[in-house]
Order: structure tokens, then sequence, then C-alpha cells
């Protein structure tokens, strides 16, 4: 019998499971798919000679993740690369917002769009470099993160903490338009922001671009080398290295409560898996309450709240093989890994107003990642590894486009879908079409399929507007990864502080779970940092990475 279950082996549940093996703990993870990562996997699905991801691709967050620094994954296979520039906002005039990681390539950039606009970047890097560490220990710690927040308000007392709230609920057009006098820092402010499923107006939205772009400013936007599933692959691998156990194929269906308290697991095929101490839960909120575990076993308020639990916005993504560089009409798209294609902030605040009135956009605001620019060994010499995503609404009511597009996501839909994002590629890189070698669609019901925590196409696990953060996430008054059932703990993207690849929903349920050994937390803090010591003395080889995934 397993101390600890953990259902899901994507980042977060791997994490959660590494944590808990440092502290001694036997573990179990369980993943229904047959390859483990979630959404963090790569394959050569579109063409033999071409690594592509299938979902996520560029990884700031887990750059400056605190939580992944400290599993040193490095000793585990993980490499880094960057592309030159971080990213890139063209517009179809020709010119083109860059972020680098140098500070005074960025400020030049954006300097070109008008005077004073370098040092209004400056400014807010400045910000940054004061107030970055302690927000990003904020943000990465179990809420309320008490010490974190008290050492951060320390920071604040020059800055001004009313300002800087206020500064960071803003509506990033609004930030934008504050900060800068032309439209470049305002592109990339807005282009980050979309990241997520904010909108140009939506409350709070300047805070996330901000932070996106000074990650980006910090950290770039890395990659691993040989594809994304790197990066799981160095979590496995130091699972089995600390004595975790990983099984696929593995479906769990029911979580087995009595007397109140988490004791273990039914899977599909009946067979039941007793936990002796937790069980850990890498699956979305709606997915656990009510799902997993049975409702008898739940508050009525809680179920009643999830009711109003709100997703994020569909996706749609294509992957290309490209016989080519994209030929861009901005020279600085080129070099860079991430290139964000809206005609403007207008164009963004209409994109997001279709989706609000549950229309498919008619010029879809598209992330575009050029895989082999950041990492060569994605393609072959002289060709490109690329991808793009797009937002939609979670329920279609129409089709701005008059196309016909209604959902239902047959073969028809997602070729139409698929040909109008290569049309907006165009309008930034006309020739796009012609270098086309071969495209994979993953429709939303495609990455639904492929990950089922990816409800709908959803990525984020819940929106990232303000009513379903910190305390209010996933629902009002929790916030922490405890649930109303003993010994049961949230570790997805659902729970704080919510979508990206970071690693910390996953660490903090484990820490809660570490927290309830009879032996108290400060005990298991110590043994989690002296596992953490021996790990990184310890070393591995290289993972080696294959057409699998694994």
């Amino acid at each position: 019998m397993p101390d600890a279950v953990v259902i899901g082996a994507g980042p977060n549940g791997l994490v959660a499971g590494n944590l808990l093996a440092d502290a001694g703990w036997s573990v179990l993870v369980l993943e229904e798919q047959p390859d483990p990562g979630g959404a963090v996997r790569s394959d050569k699905g579109v063409d033999p000679a071409f690594v592509h991801d299938l979902f996520s691709s560029f990884y700031p967050l887990a750059a400056a993740s605190p939580v992944l620094s400290r599993l040193h994954l490095e000793d585990h296979g993980l490499r880094w690369t960057h592309a030159p520039h971080v990213v890139a906002h063209p517009l179809t005039d020709g010119t083109c917002a860059v972020l680098d990681r140098g500070l005074d390539i960025t400020a030049e950039s954006l300097e070109a769009f008008a005077p004073g606009d370098g040092a209004a970047w400056r400014r807010l890097y400045g910000m940054w470099e004061d107030l970055g560490p302690s927000l990003l220990e904020a943000l990465f710690t179990p809420f309320a993160p008490v010490r974190a927040t008290a050492r951060l308000a320390w920071r604040l007392r020059a800055a001004g903490a009313l300002r800087l709230a206020r500064t960071m609920l803003l509506p990033v057009r609004r930030m934008g338009e504050e900060e800068f006098h032309g439209h470049g820092g305002r592109l990339l402010l807005a282009g980050n922001a979309l990241h997520a499923d904010l909108g140009p107006e939506a409350a709070g939205g300047g805070g996330f671009g901000w932070l996106m772009s000074m990650l980006g400013q910090t950290h770039g936007f890395p990659v691993p080398v040989g594809g994304s599933g790197a990066l799981t692959a160095s979590l496995v691998h130091r699972l089995s290295a600390a004595g975790g156990t990983l099984q696929c194929g593995r479906r769990v269906e029911r979580v087995v409560v009595r007397g109140g308290r988490a004791v273990g697991v039914r899977l599909a095929d009946g067979e039941t898996i007793a936990a002796r101490r937790a069980v850990l839960a890498d699956v979305p909120a709606p997915t656990l309450y009510g799902g997993l575990v049975e409702a008898d076993h739940l508050p009525a308020q809680l179920l009643e709240d999830l009711k109003r639990f709100q997703w994020d916005f569909s996706t749609f993504k294509v992957d290309w093989a490209l016989d080519g560089p994209v030929p861009w009409q901005a020279e600085g798209a080129a070099r860079a890994g991430t290139v964000h294609l809206a005609d403007g902030i207008d164009e963004l605040t209409r994109f997001a107003a279709q989706i609000a009135m549950g229309q498919v956009p008619d010029r879809p605001f598209t992330l575009f990642g050029q895989m082999t620019t950041a990492d060569a060994s994605r393609s072959p010499r002289g060709t490109e590894s690329a991808w793009a995503y797009t937002h939609l609404p979670v329920t279609i009511r129409g089709d701005a486009a008059d196309e016909g597009l209604s959902g239902t996501w047959d073969t028809k839909e997602q070729e139409l879908m698929a040909d109008r994002v290569e049309r907006h590629v165009e309008r930034f890189a006309p020739g796009f079409q012609h270098l086309v070698r071969a495209r994979r669609i993953l429709a939303p019901p495609t990455l639904e399929s492929l990950d089922s925590n990816l409800h709908a196409g959803a990525i984020n696990g819940g929106t990232a507007s303000m009513h379903q953060q910190l305390i209010f996430r996933p629902v009002p008054g929790t916030g922490r990864p405890e649930t109303p059932v003993a010994h049961l703990y949230l570790a997805s993207a659902s729970a704080h502080p919510g979508g990206g690849v970071h690693g910390a929903p996953g660490a903090n349920a484990a820490r809660a779970a570490l927290h309830r050994l009879p032996l108290g937390p400060a005990v298991a803090e110590r043994m989690l940092a002296r596992r953490d010591r021996r790990g990184r003395r310890s070393g591995s080889p290289a993972v080696e990475w294959g057409d699998s995934g694994r």
C-alpha cells in the first residue's frame, strides 16, 4: 500500500509525487493516458523529421519557478535553450515591437514607436527588479502567503502599496495608455495578457501582461532541448530515482472515501488501490467534486458554488512542418521564438468581444511559435517546426466570418478554421502557406481527448479573471489545496495560483499533505530539504528522448 496516490501525471502531479517521495513517502502516480506529461508532451506526428509540442511549448513560468528550481531537473537530463528574441509583435505596416532578454534591445525597439517609450519600459522593469522576487514568492506559495506577503509589504513601503495595487488591477489597454505614448509597449503588454483569457478591457489584465512581459525580459521564454516532453521526462526520471512509481494507462474512476477521509482510489478496471496517508488529485475542480468524489461526501454549498465555476477560453491549435523560415514582413519577428499576431490593440479588443458574444473570431489573435528558431534540434536545417494557437468561446453561438462554424468540429469545420488561421498568418508573412509541407489540427475536442484536464480545449484550469483567483479559486472561500474530504488535496491548475507550467499547485498540495505528519510541519520541511540536497548531489545521466514522447 503506498503512502500517497497521485491522480494524474501532468507537471503538477509529477511535482507533487517528487516532493512526497523526497520526504520518504512511498508514492504511486496514476495516469490515464498511455504517456505521462499532461499538457507537456511532444512527438513527431506531423512529419517524422520534425519534433512538435502537442500542447505547451515556451516556459517562462518554469524558468522563474522556485518550485521547479529546487528539483534540480538539470541533473535528470533537462536542458533549456532560447530563441534570439523572446517575443515579437509585428504589425501589417512592417513595424514590430520586440521583447528581448537584453533590456537595451527591448527599450530600443519601443523607442522606435515613440520617443520616451524605451525609458517607460525601463521604469516598468525597475519596478520588477524591486518587487519581482517577493511577488513570485507570494505567487508560488500556498494562500495566504503570510511570510512572502510580509516581505512584499516591506518592499512596498517606498513603492506605494495602493498605487501598485491599482496598477496591477488595471485593464491592459489602460495600463498601456498610461505608460506608453506609442503602440509598441502597449502591444507587448496586451499580447502577453492574452496568454490567459484576459482581453484588453479585463480587470487585472495589465498586471498579468506586466508579469509575463517581465518574466520574458528576465528569464526569456525558454524551451526544453528536444521537445517539451523532455521536461516531463526529467520529472519522471527524478521521481523514479527518488523511489516513486508511475503507472500509465490507469484511469481513476473514484476517490474512495470512508468516514470523511480519502483512503484510496478505484480504477476504471475495477481495481481498488488503498492510500495510507493521502490522495492528491491533479484534475480540474469540477472533475474532482461531484465526479471523482461522490456528492454525498461534499458540502452542499461547494456543489452550489461549482455551478458558477468558469472555464477559460477554448483553444484551437495548428502544427506545421515548414520547408523554410517564415517570410515575415517585419524583420524583428524572424528571430523571435513567440510571435503575437494582431494588427493593433483595437483588433485585440474586437477579437475578445467576439469571443464574449460566443462567436468564432474572423481575425483570430494568434500566438505563433517558431520552435526551430528556439531549438535547432526540432527540424532539419533550413526548415521550421512551427505552431499557432488561438482562443475560442467555450460555447459557440455563431461565426463572425459567416463560414458556418458551429463548434461541431468535424473534419470540415477543423479544416475551415485551420485555413482561417493560416490566412491570418499570411497577413503578416505573405507566402507562408506555400511553405507548408504538412500540418496537424488540434481542435478543442482533440485536445481534451489527449488530456482530459483540457475541458473543451481550456488550458488554464479555469478562468484567470479576478473573480476566480486567490481566495476565489476554484470557488469562494478556498484558495488552498485542502478539500472538504480529509487527506484529499487538489493539486491541479484549478487551485491557487492557477495555470502555467510552474508546479506550484502540485507543490502546495504535497506540502499540505506533509504538514499532517505526526512529526509536524517543521520536521517535514527539514526532511524535504535533506532529501533535496541528497538528490542534487547524486546527479543522474541524461534522459534519452525518442519518437514516442516518453
